[in-house]
């Protein structure tokens, strides 16, 4: 009797090891090399843009990082088909991995822009292309590629965003094609071009929605462009399109002018004139958020550096994204942006001119992340020094190439743009800029650390030393940080 009380306490472990082991190879999807060894892919970055070399006109390769990311498809693509961005997301049944794929042909001088699918055949053990279609956009350096709830059943469209060779922003919107009989596995549900800026309102949506009990609102589009029979430059039309069910389409619904600010038109025609670098100079400067109330937020605030660096500012915290295009509007600048400390975070800036001292943004981040921000960037900046300052913020010293001692250590400036600071071996990199607010001229460092904060310091030259004090600059004056000051000794 005892044999058989061990022989059922052993086959009882054995049952329960056998168990454990059933569930891990089902919940680690184990099961899919096993059944599709063909079919497995590593994760990649959900969507991937290149980054053009020398992109922004006037500026050099200076401080740009090139990032080189993996644009592999799931089968090969055709001769001549070059891919442009690369979207990986699940499939409607959540079983196997499906790709969206951006490509142009090398030979089409006009740049078209296509898109093209890659689903998973079950019954033949591979992937196949199943699906193409043309996007409005041309400029492949303007490119954005990803997935959203535009419509609230959970059916993500797919959207492309980019300019066209006239320098007009657009917009294509495919969406999942809900019927069995339908030919195509994706139809385009809006395609839009304007010479200003489009973009995606979102509704608010309710909790039962975001616990997949219920449906949610679609979200517009809102178009802003510009009506060639009004007189201002700044006057604009806000065009509405809605989600009609029925046609299922984007159809406009409302159309709306805003009246722009009445500035001198000289000067608009020429900061507007699409010639490259133009507005890059004009924007290169600390702005400040305006709220609608019409008074500054001193906790918000955006510095542009063309061609190099863009900083988000926003209740002591810090966002630094790499500046890696931009192409001119009819009102303005659009920018392509890449977080600097992670590459899968990517913003796309409007950028319209509202006066000669105040701009509008609206701003947009590509869903790539799972990533909750708090903070919208949306809204109208004013310049620092523009309200209550006698002089702008600018710079008056883009670079300089100096050996200095200080207690910190060896700073090394180099021409370009970056400095060193060496302390018994323990080296520190990053990037610089000298620029004056009011009177005073700081030095603002950036370290390349993702986890260290920028450090802006007051100089006063003595002799060919340089004493920096740190301060903090916001719109109302520069605070000094009361820390002690240092002291940088030139090396002959």
């Amino acid at each position: 009797m005892f044999d058989n009380k061990k022989t059922f306490i052993g086959f009882s472990i054995g049952i329960a090891f056998l168990s454990v082991l059933l569930i891990v190879f089902l919940a680690t999807g184990l099961w899919r090399r096993f059944f599709y060894p063909e079919a497995h892919e590593d994760i990649r970055a959900k969507v991937i843009t290149p980054l053009e070399v020398g992109a922004f006109y006037g500026m050099g390769q200076s401080g740009q990082t090139l990032l080189y990311e993996n644009l592999s498809t799931k089968i090969p693509m055709e001769d001549g088909e070059v891919v442009i961005a690369v979207l990986n997301k699940e499939s409607e049944e959540g079983l196997m991995e499906e790709q969206f794929a951006l490509f142009r042909n090398a030979s089409d001088t006009s740049g078209q822009v296509y898109i093209t699918f890659f689903s998973y055949d079950e019954s033949a053990g591979r992937y196949k292309r199943t699906w193409n279609a043309a996007t409005a956009a041309t400029r492949q350096e303007t490119i954005s590629l990803y997935s959203q709830d535009l419509i609230g059943d959970r059916n993500n469209c797919i959207v492309i965003t980019g300019m066209n060779n006239n320098n007009e922003y657009t917009m294509t919107i495919f969406r999942h094609s809900l019927s069995q009989r339908a030919e195509q596995p994706y139809k385009k549900i809006a395609e839009l071009q304007i010479d200003g800026s489009i973009v995606v309102q979102e509704a608010g949506r309710s909790i039962a929605y975001q616990q997949g009990m219920t449906i949610g609102q679609s979200h517009n589009i809102a178009a802003y462009g510009h009506d060639s029979s009004l007189n201002n430059i700044l006057d604009q039309i806000e065009t509405i399109y809605s989600y009609n069910a029925s046609s299922e389409q984007y159809e406009q619904t409302r159309v709306s002018r805003i009246p722009g600010s009445q500035v001198e038109q000289r000067r608009l025609r020429e900061l507007l004139s699409g010639v490259p670098g133009v507005f890059e100079n004009f924007i290169n400067d600390l702005w400040y958020y305006v709220s609608p109330q019409g008074t500054i937020e001193t906790k918000q605030y955006i510095y542009f550096d063309p061609g190099r660096e863009i900083i988000f500012y926003s209740d002591e915290a810090q966002q630094v994204y790499q500046w890696q295009n931009s192409a001119p509007t009819r009102l303005g600048l659009h920018i392509t942006s890449q977080n600097i400390s992670i590459s899968t975070l990517r913003r796309r800036i409007d950028i319209e001119l509202e006066s000669l001292d105040s701009i509008k943004l609206r701003v947009a981040d590509d869903v790539r992340l799972k990533i909750t921000v708090n903070e919208s960037w949306d809204g109208s900046y004013r310049r620092a020094g523009a309200s209550g300052s006698r002089e702008p913020v600018s710079q008056i010293k883009p670079a300089v190439d100096a050996v200095y001692d200080s207690s910190w250590g060896r700073f090394q400036f180099s021409s370009s743009g970056e400095y060193l600071i060496n302390s018994s071996g323990n080296v520190r990199k990053g990037r610089y800029v000298f620029y004056k607010v009011d009177k005073n001229d700081l030095l603002e460092l950036r370290p390349e650390e993702s986890q260290s904060s920028r450090m802006v310091f007051n100089i006063e030259a003595v002799g060919e030393s340089l004493i920096l004090s740190r301060v903090r600059v916001g719109s109302t004056g520069i605070q000094d940080m009361l820390e002690p000051p240092i002291t940088l000794t030139l090396v002959n």
